[in-house]
């Protein structure tokens, strides 16, 4: 299992400077071949730096959610750090 890409990233408008949310099609590769799943996640930037990343899945998906939000969340630091994210 590992993430190919998230496609259709929008960043919603939120008043709070520090939090930042997003709503994207995490595009997955499992055994039986790549598979979509909705998913909204938020970026909030603690006090001290460091970036805490929280995703939530909209679509059931059928697959141990452990793993799969371990890769998602490095997936999405990696593509915050290279600034993938749209503005």
């Amino acid at each position: 299992m590992r993430v190919i890409t998230i496609k259709d990233m929008i960043r919603k408008d939120v008043p709070i400077y520090y939090r930042l949310l997003y709503t994207g099609v995490a595009v997955i590769e499992m055994a039986k071949g790549p598979t979509n799943f909705r998913i909204d996640f938020s970026i909030e930037i603690k006090p001290t730096g460091q970036k805490e990343i929280t995703i939530s899945f909209i679509d059931k998906i059928d697959y141990p959610l452990v793993p799969v939000t371990k890769e998602l969340k490095q997936y999405i630091l990696e593509l915050d750090n290279a600034g993938g994210l749209p503005e």
